[in-house]
Protein backbone atom coordinates (compact mmCIF):
# COMPACT_ATOMS: atom_id res chain seq x y z
CA UNK A 1 0.00 0.00 0.00
CA UNK A 2 1.31 3.31 -0.77
CA UNK A 3 1.10 5.75 2.36
CA UNK A 4 1.00 9.46 1.65
CA UNK A 5 1.70 11.83 4.74
CA UNK A 6 -1.31 14.36 3.35
CA UNK A 7 -4.91 13.87 2.87
CA UNK A 8 -6.87 16.84 0.82
CA UNK A 9 -10.10 14.48 1.74
CA UNK A 10 -11.67 15.41 -1.86
CA UNK A 11 -13.82 12.44 -3.28
CA UNK A 12 -12.60 12.73 -6.29
CA UNK A 13 -9.05 12.27 -5.38
CA UNK A 14 -7.38 8.46 -5.75
CA UNK A 15 -5.53 8.67 -2.42
CA UNK A 16 -7.84 9.84 -0.25
CA UNK A 17 -10.35 7.28 0.09
CA UNK A 18 -9.09 3.88 1.58
CA UNK A 19 -9.19 4.49 5.35
CA UNK A 20 -12.81 6.20 4.04
CA UNK A 21 -13.69 2.96 2.56
CA UNK A 22 -12.86 0.65 5.75
CA UNK A 23 -15.02 2.81 8.13
CA UNK A 24 -17.79 2.53 5.39
CA UNK A 25 -17.50 -1.10 5.33
CA UNK A 26 -16.76 -1.82 9.09
CA UNK A 27 -20.31 0.61 9.80
CA UNK A 28 -22.21 -1.95 6.98
CA UNK A 29 -21.38 -4.97 8.44
CA UNK A 30 -22.80 -4.07 11.64
CA UNK A 31 -25.97 -3.95 10.04
CA UNK A 32 -25.99 -7.42 9.10
CA UNK A 33 -29.18 -9.47 8.76
CA UNK A 34 -29.43 -13.25 7.85
CA UNK A 35 -31.03 -13.43 4.46
CA UNK A 36 -28.89 -13.66 0.79
CA UNK A 37 -28.54 -10.61 -0.53
CA UNK A 38 -28.07 -9.75 -4.85
CA UNK A 39 -26.67 -7.53 -6.60
CA UNK A 40 -28.94 -5.05 -9.08
CA UNK A 41 -27.52 -3.03 -11.75
CA UNK A 42 -29.70 0.18 -13.32
CA UNK A 43 -28.69 1.77 -16.47
CA UNK A 44 -30.06 4.88 -18.12
CA UNK A 45 -29.83 4.36 -21.95
CA UNK A 46 -26.75 6.52 -23.87
CA UNK A 47 -29.60 8.08 -25.79
CA UNK A 48 -30.79 10.43 -22.47
CA UNK A 49 -26.79 11.43 -21.93
CA UNK A 50 -26.92 14.90 -23.32
CA UNK A 51 -30.28 15.91 -21.30
CA UNK A 52 -28.52 13.98 -17.85
CA UNK A 53 -25.29 15.79 -18.15
CA UNK A 54 -27.52 19.71 -18.25
CA UNK A 55 -29.46 18.33 -14.83
CA UNK A 56 -26.86 16.06 -13.61
CA UNK A 57 -28.38 16.89 -9.81
CA UNK A 58 -32.05 16.10 -11.01
CA UNK A 59 -31.55 13.25 -13.05
CA UNK A 60 -29.05 11.60 -11.07
CA UNK A 61 -31.27 11.59 -8.17
CA UNK A 62 -34.64 10.70 -9.63
CA UNK A 63 -31.99 7.49 -10.80
CA UNK A 64 -31.53 6.69 -7.48
CA UNK A 65 -35.49 7.16 -6.40
CA UNK A 66 -36.78 5.40 -9.70
CA UNK A 67 -34.26 2.36 -8.67
CA UNK A 68 -35.19 2.22 -5.42
CA UNK A 69 -39.25 2.90 -5.71
CA UNK A 70 -39.20 0.20 -8.18
CA UNK A 71 -37.39 -2.82 -5.80
CA UNK A 72 -39.17 -1.65 -2.94
CA UNK A 73 -42.32 -1.71 -4.22
CA UNK A 74 -42.01 -5.24 -5.98
CA UNK A 75 -40.34 -6.01 -2.58
CA UNK A 76 -43.57 -5.83 -0.84
CA UNK A 77 -45.74 -7.52 -3.15
CA UNK A 78 -46.69 -11.09 -1.80
CA UNK A 79 -45.98 -12.40 -5.02
CA UNK A 80 -42.34 -11.54 -4.34
CA UNK A 81 -41.21 -11.37 -1.27
CA UNK A 82 -43.88 -9.62 1.03
CA UNK A 83 -42.06 -7.65 2.74
CA UNK A 84 -39.51 -4.06 2.79
CA UNK A 85 -35.59 -5.47 2.39
CA UNK A 86 -32.45 -3.04 2.92
CA UNK A 87 -31.13 -1.18 0.23
CA UNK A 88 -27.68 0.27 -0.30
CA UNK A 89 -27.33 2.59 -3.53
CA UNK A 90 -23.97 3.49 -5.55
CA UNK A 91 -24.14 6.15 -8.28
CA UNK A 92 -21.40 5.82 -10.74
CA UNK A 93 -21.07 7.49 -14.19
CA UNK A 94 -18.08 5.95 -15.91
CA UNK A 95 -16.88 2.77 -18.04
CA UNK A 96 -13.56 1.94 -18.54
CA UNK A 97 -12.86 3.92 -21.17
CA UNK A 98 -14.07 7.03 -18.89
CA UNK A 99 -16.99 7.07 -20.90
CA UNK A 100 -20.36 9.02 -20.08
CA UNK A 101 -22.13 6.07 -18.75
CA UNK A 102 -25.01 6.53 -16.18
CA UNK A 103 -25.50 3.55 -13.59
CA UNK A 104 -26.39 2.65 -10.57
CA UNK A 105 -25.58 -0.69 -7.93
CA UNK A 106 -28.02 -1.57 -5.78
CA UNK A 107 -27.30 -4.50 -2.71
CA UNK A 108 -30.99 -5.62 -1.63
CA UNK A 109 -31.26 -8.09 0.96
CA UNK A 110 -33.38 -11.06 0.03
CA UNK A 111 -35.46 -10.56 3.24
CA UNK A 112 -37.05 -7.95 5.06
CA UNK A 113 -39.88 -6.69 7.26
CA UNK A 114 -43.21 -7.46 7.21
CA UNK A 115 -46.65 -5.20 7.69
CA UNK A 116 -46.55 -6.91 10.83
CA UNK A 117 -42.85 -6.25 12.17
CA UNK A 118 -42.28 -10.14 11.09
CA UNK A 119 -39.16 -10.72 8.96
CA UNK A 120 -39.91 -13.18 5.81
CA UNK A 121 -36.52 -14.42 3.73
CA UNK A 122 -36.67 -15.42 0.16
CA UNK A 123 -34.62 -18.42 -1.01
CA UNK A 124 -31.69 -18.26 -2.70
CA UNK A 125 -32.19 -17.14 -6.24
CA UNK A 126 -33.39 -13.50 -6.93
CA UNK A 127 -37.39 -13.13 -6.22
CA UNK A 128 -37.99 -10.28 -8.79
CA UNK A 129 -38.47 -11.56 -12.59
CA UNK A 130 -35.98 -9.23 -14.46
CA UNK A 131 -38.76 -8.75 -17.13
CA UNK A 132 -40.96 -7.22 -14.52
CA UNK A 133 -37.76 -5.27 -13.23
CA UNK A 134 -37.14 -3.52 -16.33
CA UNK A 135 -40.71 -2.50 -17.27
CA UNK A 136 -41.38 -0.66 -13.59
CA UNK A 137 -38.16 0.87 -13.87
CA UNK A 138 -38.46 2.18 -17.49
CA UNK A 139 -41.92 3.24 -16.93
CA UNK A 140 -41.29 4.98 -13.42
CA UNK A 141 -38.00 6.83 -15.04
CA UNK A 142 -39.80 8.25 -18.22
CA UNK A 143 -42.91 9.39 -16.69
CA UNK A 144 -41.37 11.44 -13.95
CA UNK A 145 -38.83 12.60 -16.72
CA UNK A 146 -42.36 13.70 -18.72
CA UNK A 147 -43.34 15.22 -15.80
CA UNK A 148 -40.13 17.71 -14.98
CA UNK A 149 -40.24 18.65 -19.08
CA UNK A 150 -44.03 19.40 -18.87
CA UNK A 151 -43.30 21.85 -15.39
CA UNK A 152 -40.68 23.67 -17.42
CA UNK A 153 -38.06 22.11 -14.74
CA UNK A 154 -35.36 20.42 -17.40
CA UNK A 155 -32.51 22.92 -18.36
CA UNK A 156 -31.41 21.82 -22.48
CA UNK A 157 -27.97 22.64 -23.43
CA UNK A 158 -26.99 23.15 -27.16
CA UNK A 159 -26.41 19.15 -28.09
CA UNK A 160 -30.44 18.23 -26.92
CA UNK A 161 -32.19 21.46 -27.60
CA UNK A 162 -34.04 20.13 -30.14
CA UNK A 163 -35.86 18.77 -27.71
CA UNK A 164 -37.50 21.53 -26.56
CA UNK A 165 -39.93 21.45 -28.98
CA UNK A 166 -42.82 19.02 -27.78
CA UNK A 167 -42.85 17.14 -31.32
CA UNK A 168 -39.41 16.02 -31.13
CA UNK A 169 -39.61 15.43 -27.32
CA UNK A 170 -42.52 13.06 -27.69
CA UNK A 171 -40.78 11.23 -30.83
CA UNK A 172 -37.25 11.01 -28.43
CA UNK A 173 -39.65 9.68 -25.63
CA UNK A 174 -41.14 6.90 -27.74
CA UNK A 175 -37.66 5.58 -29.02
CA UNK A 176 -36.77 5.15 -25.37
CA UNK A 177 -40.11 3.47 -24.32
CA UNK A 178 -39.10 0.94 -26.93
CA UNK A 179 -35.39 0.23 -25.85
CA UNK A 180 -34.65 -2.64 -23.88
CA UNK A 181 -33.70 -1.39 -20.43
CA UNK A 182 -32.53 -4.73 -19.01
CA UNK A 183 -31.26 -4.26 -15.74
CA UNK A 184 -28.36 -6.56 -14.70
CA UNK A 185 -28.83 -9.39 -12.19
CA UNK A 186 -24.97 -9.44 -11.24
CA UNK A 187 -24.99 -11.43 -8.02
CA UNK A 188 -26.54 -13.38 -5.01
CA UNK A 189 -23.78 -13.52 -2.15
CA UNK A 190 -24.15 -16.14 0.79
CA UNK A 191 -23.62 -13.19 3.37
CA UNK A 192 -24.37 -9.98 3.89
CA UNK A 193 -20.51 -9.62 4.88
CA UNK A 194 -19.18 -10.73 1.28
CA UNK A 195 -22.35 -8.09 -0.14
CA UNK A 196 -20.13 -5.28 1.92
CA UNK A 197 -16.67 -6.39 0.81
CA UNK A 198 -18.01 -6.64 -2.75
CA UNK A 199 -19.63 -3.56 -3.06
CA UNK A 200 -17.10 -1.31 -1.36
CA UNK A 201 -15.11 -1.45 -4.04
CA UNK A 202 -17.83 0.80 -5.46
CA UNK A 203 -18.38 3.10 -2.63
CA UNK A 204 -15.55 5.37 -2.73
CA UNK A 205 -14.27 4.61 -5.89
CA UNK A 206 -13.07 7.37 -8.79
CA UNK A 207 -13.09 7.03 -12.28
CA UNK A 208 -9.58 6.07 -12.31
CA UNK A 209 -7.28 5.18 -9.96
CA UNK A 210 -3.81 5.93 -10.42
CA UNK A 211 -2.65 1.52 -10.50
CA UNK A 212 -4.58 1.79 -14.29
CA UNK A 213 -2.65 5.21 -15.04
CA UNK A 214 0.51 3.57 -17.38
CA UNK A 215 2.39 6.66 -18.74
CA UNK A 216 1.46 10.57 -18.52
CA UNK A 217 3.93 13.00 -21.07
CA UNK A 218 3.72 16.20 -21.94
CA UNK A 219 0.72 15.74 -24.58
CA UNK A 220 -0.89 12.15 -24.11
CA UNK A 221 -1.80 9.70 -21.32
CA UNK A 222 -2.35 6.29 -21.36
CA UNK A 223 -4.23 4.08 -19.23
CA UNK A 224 -5.39 0.50 -18.83
CA UNK A 225 -9.09 -0.67 -19.19
CA UNK A 226 -10.24 -4.14 -19.42
CA UNK A 227 -11.10 -5.68 -22.11
CA UNK A 228 -14.74 -5.65 -23.51
CA UNK A 229 -16.03 -9.21 -22.99
CA UNK A 230 -15.40 -11.39 -19.70
CA UNK A 231 -11.76 -13.57 -20.26
CA UNK A 232 -10.38 -10.75 -22.99
CA UNK A 233 -7.12 -9.28 -21.99
CA UNK A 234 -6.70 -5.81 -20.93
CA UNK A 235 -6.23 -3.07 -23.15
CA UNK A 236 -4.18 0.34 -23.86
CA UNK A 237 -6.29 3.15 -24.27
CA UNK A 238 -4.11 6.63 -25.42
CA UNK A 239 -5.71 10.36 -25.19
CA UNK A 240 -4.35 13.45 -25.55
CA UNK A 241 -4.19 15.27 -21.90
CA UNK A 242 -6.93 17.22 -22.76
CA UNK A 243 -9.43 14.73 -23.45
CA UNK A 244 -8.49 12.81 -20.46
CA UNK A 245 -8.77 15.52 -18.12
CA UNK A 246 -12.05 16.13 -20.05
CA UNK A 247 -13.32 12.33 -20.01
CA UNK A 248 -12.33 12.84 -15.95
CA UNK A 249 -13.90 15.94 -15.06
CA UNK A 250 -17.08 14.59 -16.38
CA UNK A 251 -17.64 12.33 -13.35
CA UNK A 252 -17.54 14.75 -10.73
CA UNK A 253 -20.39 15.12 -8.76
CA UNK A 254 -22.43 18.45 -8.17
CA UNK A 255 -21.36 19.40 -4.79
CA UNK A 256 -22.89 17.91 -2.03
CA UNK A 257 -24.66 14.83 -3.81
CA UNK A 258 -25.14 12.19 -2.72
CA UNK A 259 -23.99 8.97 -4.35
CA UNK A 260 -24.74 6.45 -1.68
CA UNK A 261 -27.60 6.36 -0.46
CA UNK A 262 -29.68 3.91 1.80
CA UNK A 263 -33.33 2.68 1.50
CA UNK A 264 -36.19 0.22 2.71
CA UNK A 265 -35.32 -0.99 6.54
CA UNK A 266 -31.78 1.24 5.90
CA UNK A 267 -33.05 4.39 5.83
CA UNK A 268 -31.27 6.46 7.97
CA UNK A 269 -34.60 7.62 9.80
CA UNK A 270 -36.17 4.06 10.72
CA UNK A 271 -32.71 1.76 10.59
CA UNK A 272 -31.76 1.50 14.36
CA UNK A 273 -35.31 1.10 14.94
CA UNK A 274 -35.87 -1.84 12.62
CA UNK A 275 -32.71 -2.78 13.17
CA UNK A 276 -33.15 -3.96 16.69
CA UNK A 277 -36.98 -5.53 15.72
CA UNK A 278 -34.87 -8.08 13.40
CA UNK A 279 -32.16 -8.44 15.53
CA UNK A 280 -34.43 -9.49 18.09
CA UNK A 281 -36.29 -11.98 16.26
CA UNK A 282 -33.26 -13.22 14.79
CA UNK A 283 -31.89 -14.07 18.17
CA UNK A 284 -28.80 -12.26 17.13
CA UNK A 285 -26.31 -9.62 15.46
CA UNK A 286 -23.35 -11.27 12.75
CA UNK A 287 -21.03 -9.05 13.11
CA UNK A 288 -20.26 -6.15 15.55
CA UNK A 289 -18.43 -2.73 14.69
CA UNK A 290 -14.18 -3.06 14.83
CA UNK A 291 -12.85 0.72 14.36
CA UNK A 292 -15.37 2.88 16.77
CA UNK A 293 -13.81 5.63 18.66
CA UNK A 294 -10.39 4.66 16.22
CA UNK A 295 -7.91 7.22 15.99
CA UNK A 296 -7.04 7.46 12.09
CA UNK A 297 -3.47 5.87 13.44
CA UNK A 298 -4.73 3.47 15.28
CA UNK A 299 -7.28 2.73 11.95
CA UNK A 300 -4.19 2.80 9.80
CA UNK A 301 -1.89 0.28 12.20
CA UNK A 302 -5.55 -2.04 13.13
CA UNK A 303 -6.34 -2.32 9.07
CA UNK A 304 -2.33 -2.37 7.23
CA UNK A 305 -0.70 -1.96 9.83
CA UNK A 306 1.19 0.67 9.58
CA UNK A 307 2.36 2.89 12.06
CA UNK A 308 2.36 6.99 11.00
CA UNK A 309 3.55 7.35 14.41
CA UNK A 310 7.16 5.93 13.84
CA UNK A 311 9.48 7.80 11.89
CA UNK A 312 10.20 6.20 8.00
CA UNK A 313 14.06 7.80 8.60
CA UNK A 314 15.06 6.51 11.96
CA UNK A 315 12.56 3.80 12.94
CA UNK A 316 11.65 5.32 16.06
CA UNK A 317 8.39 5.77 17.51
CA UNK A 318 9.02 9.67 17.86
CA UNK A 319 6.35 11.24 15.77
CA UNK A 320 3.60 12.80 17.82
CA UNK A 321 -0.44 13.10 16.38
CA UNK A 322 -1.41 16.61 16.90
CA UNK A 323 -5.32 17.40 17.28
CA UNK A 324 -8.05 14.94 16.95
CA UNK A 325 -8.70 12.57 13.79
CA UNK A 326 -11.04 9.77 15.00
CA UNK A 327 -13.12 7.90 13.61
CA UNK A 328 -17.13 8.72 14.19
CA UNK A 329 -18.77 6.15 16.06
CA UNK A 330 -21.85 6.16 14.28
Amino acid sequence: MEIHNNSCRNRNCPNCQAVLKEVWVDKRRAEVIDSPYFHVVFTLPHELNPLIYCNQELLYGLLHRCSAETLLELSRDKKYLGATPGIIQVLHTWNQELDYHVHIHCIISGGGLTADQKVRKSKSRFFIPVKVLRDKFKGKYLAYLNSYYECGTLSFSASCKDLQNSYQWNEWKNRLYEKDWCPYIKETFNGFGNAIEYLGRYTHKIAISNSRILSVTQTESTFSARGKKPGDPKREITLSNTEFIRRFLMHVLPSGFQKIRYYGFLNNRMKSKNLRIIFTIQGYQNFKRRYTDLSIAELLKAVWNFDPCICPACGHAAMKQLGRSYVPSS
